[in-house]
């Protein structure tokens, strides 16, 4: 068996809105192996969770979708039917969204829930579907779980909510589980909660996960590789120890800046933070998206696409005009000022 489980390769989403074409995502290509955790991070706005839709397929109706690949497991997503894809999406792959009240339909018990997941996919008898339901509702730690099932969505709080969502995303046993921003909406406690119950149940069923989030610290815990994303493009992709301990791109760099580190940032001194605002993406633009707010811009960061290119390490690529060597270079520098 193949360890490549999905491949994307110049993937772009343009959306046209009455000031022109939004071109929301531009060029990203990226791969994820069987097993293996996959975190995209950016801040607000930068195509994150328009990423994960378009690998769904649940973009919205005027979004364009353009891909030279999109493969998962052998399928070409791009050449699949609604129905084809319908039968894709719960079943090979699933989807954890940000806010688990919006995605919970309030008019249906829990149990119905789960149970039409897997009803719709599998040939299980109803009782299957519940004994299924009740088992991954114990999986995520939901105490009384044949209770539970009785239950509606608003009789559940924040965590246990979210909890329903990673039992629904589980009960076909998917190949690729998709987690957009999963604990953004609960408190600190319950985030570690529920990042230690991905990685849990994600090495025991053998998943594969793409993590959206914007939260440095759940990378750095839960990441096997990760795609930092800017303005609509991937400007940094390497293992979690290559982004943590060689940041090459400016932005990677200014976003680790941005941390407070026990023991080094002292009590009342500034954070860092990057100055500037996020370029419009409507209309064609012709240089280095963080060309207005980078410290170490130069004239060829204005002159032309900047492309990604290989690091100093395998498997590690950055957008810029500099040298991976320059930019690490001009960073320690900076660190020392």
């Amino acid at each position: 068996m193949s360890q490549r489980l999905l491949e994307v390769e110049n993937l772009t989403i343009d959306i046209p809105v009455p000031s022109g074409m939004l071109h929301a995502v531009q060029g990203l290509s990226f791969h994820l192996d069987r097993g293996e955790t996959l975190c995209i991070v950016g801040e607000s706005g930068c195509g994150k969770s328009l990423t994960s839709l378009a690998l769904m397929n649940l973009l919205p109706s005027k979004a364009i979708r353009k891909a030279d690949k999109l493969i998962l497991d052998g399928a070409d997503l791009m050449s699949l039917s609604n129905r084809e894809m319908s039968d894709i999406r719960g079943n090979t792959m699933s989807m954890i969204f940000q806010e688990p009240m919006t995605s919970l339909n309030p008019a249906y018990t829990i149990g119905n829930q789960l149970m039409e997941v897997l009803t719709r996919h599998k040939k299980v008898s109803k009782d299957q579907a519940r004994d299924r339901a009740i088992l991954l509702l114990e999986k995520v730690g939901i105490t009384a779980a044949g209770s539970r099932l009785n239950q509606y969505p608003h009789q559940l709080s924040g965590g246990l909510r979210q909890r329903v969502m990673i039992a629904i995303s589980l009960m076909c046993e998917p190949d690729l589980i998709i987690a957009d921003e999963p604990t953004t909406a609960l408190d600190v406690t319950i985030q570690a909660q529920i990042l230690h119950l991905l990685g849990g149940l994600q090495n025991e069923f053998e998943t594969s996960l793409i993590l959206i989030t914007h939260d440095l610290g759940v990378v750095a815990r839960i990441a096997d590789r990760v795609a930092v994303m800017y303005a609509g493009q991937i400007v940094e992709t390497g293992t979690a120890e290559q982004i943590f301990n060689s940041p090459t791109h400016p932005y990677t760099q200014g976003l680790l800046d941005c941390i407070p580190i026990p023991g080094k940032t002292k009590r009342g001194e500034r954070l860092g933070s990057i100055p500037g605002i996020v370029p419009s993406l409507v209309g064609k633009k012709t240089e280095c998206h963080f060309a207005s707010r980078c410290a170490q811009v130069h004239k060829e960061c204005k002159s032309g696409t900047v492309e990604i290119k290989p690091a100093q390490e395998e498997g590690h690529a950055f957008r810029c005009v500099l040298s991976a060597q320059q930019s690490i270079e001009n960073y320690k520098v900076s660190e020392t000022l």
